[in-house]
């Protein structure tokens, strides 16, 4: 079943997140607070604009969920201001920081260009007991039935499942930055 996030999802979403933050696969093992990866790709999403967050739920409980913003741009800037302060605080830039820490104090920013025509950006994640089921089209079909004018997502080069995934939905790729960057217009 897809439905609508609840703030009682959030625990739920977060053990989504470090248990696919590695290219689709578990990355507990990669960070010393498994909160971290949460706090910097779900919350703000439930935080800021939940009407752009669903989830899907089985028999055993939510096993996905797809997040997004409308407006990148605004996002970061929101983000800027009243989201990642408190994170460099509990999460101090040191020299073995790990990506999240490093992305928490030095955040990517969306490209203007790209945000003329791909305002909203994206992310969805399934744990491995919701895939092959519907489960992830379903949840992107949701949130984009609310979005308008175009939409991105930033993908792994090496998550070549993910990729698939977007472009079996109509993606296509719209840039080759660290990430690609897959587009779809609405």
């Amino acid at each position: 079943m897809i439905r609508a996030y609840r703030p009682a999802d959030l625990d739920a979403l977060y053990d989504i997140c470090v248990d696919t933050g590695n290219g689709g696969r578990g990355a507990r093992h990669l960070v010393e607070d498994p909160r971290l990866l949460g706090h910097a790709y779900v919350g703000p999403y439930v935080a800021f604009e939940p009407d752009l967050a669903f989830v899907a739920e089985d028999d055993d409980g939510v096993c996905g969920y797809a997040i997004a913003t409308a407006d990148s741009v605004a996002f970061e800037d929101r983000m800027d201001r009243d989201w990642w302060p408190d994170l460099r605080v509990r999460y101090p830039m040191k020299p073995s920081a790990n990506r999240v820490v490093r992305h928490v104090h030095d955040p990517a920013r969306v490209d203007p260009m790209l945000a003329i025509d791909y305002p909203a950006h994206m992310h969805a994640n399934l744990l491995p007991r919701a895939k092959g089921k519907g489960f992830g089209g379903a949840l992107v079909r949701t949130v984009l039935e609310h979005l308008e004018k175009g939409v991105h997502v930033h993908v792994r080069r090496h998550n070549t499942h993910a990729i698939g995934f977007w472009q079996h939905l109509g993606f296509r790729q719209i840039a080759a930055e660290e990430k690609l960057v897959l587009g779809l217009r609405l």
